[in-house]
């Protein structure tokens, strides 16, 4: 174990001193708020820093605090790998759930075009490619219901295009759907998908009646 006086944001991530970090992230910040953020990013001759050691180590409570720090999930290398994708690489199980948790995105593409679930595969880490492809069934889920019911929330978008008993319907449904994920457990891919083809049989015509009227609306427009 280094000194506290040889410790950098790096080092603390590379021995899994949380800790040290901790001490190190408050001191920083206390005289430079600047300064702390660019620490986080600092980097070893490989080109690591601080975030990438941790994911690829499998060192969650590093990530979480790094993070809460202000530290990017999504930063991307110069070759667009991700938290991420490294967590995916090294078959850190853990780490790529707490990276799903802190908002890691799943459609980060590398310079090959891999997401993270497809780096996974490749380097043969067969749990985490089957985490992340629940993890990404569940969040195309989520997705959906935040979309339609921002839409039905939006004046602008349903004016004049939906009756109460539709907006009743979009509305209910999606709730469902949110207590279904919420309560359901030990939910499968395919439970995931079935789900969201669901949401979008019950809501097409709905969807259809808005999409028609934006249609009908530009067509009147032109000149």
């Amino acid at each position: 174990m280094r000194s506290t006086e040889e410790k950098t944001v790096l080092l603390c991530a590379l021995d899994d001193d949380l800790e040290g970090l901790t001490s190190l992230l408050e001191s920083k910040s206390a005289h430079d708020t600047q300064q702390s953020e660019n620490i986080l990013w600092e980097k070893d001759e490989a080109g690591r820093n601080a975030l990438f050691a941790a994911c690829t180590l499998g060192r969650s409570r590093i990530v979480r605090e790094l993070v809460r720090n202000g530290a990017d999930v999504n930063n991307l290398t110069a070759r667009g790998y991700s938290a991420l994708h490294y967590s995916a690489m090294w078959g850190q199980l853990d780490t790529l759930k707490t990276l799903v948790e802190l908002k890691a995105d799943f459609q980060a593409i590398s310079f090959r075009g891999e997401k993270a679930v497809d780096v996974a595969r490749r380097y043969h880490k067969l749990d985490c490619a089957e985490y992340l492809a629940w993890a990404e069934a569940k969040q195309s889920l989520q997705a959906l219901v935040e979309d339609i019911r921002n839409i039905i929330a939006d004046p602008e978008k349903v004016q004049g295009k939906l009756n109460k008993e539709d907006k009743t319907v979009c509305m209910n449904t999606c709730l469902a759907k949110s207590d279904w994920i919420h309560n359901t457990k030990n939910a499968t891919i395919q439970d995931f998908i079935e789900q969201k083809k669901h949401l979008e049989d019950i809501l097409a015509p709905v969807l259809l009646k808005l999409n028609t009227q934006s249609e009908a609306t530009v067509k009147t427009r032109k000149p």
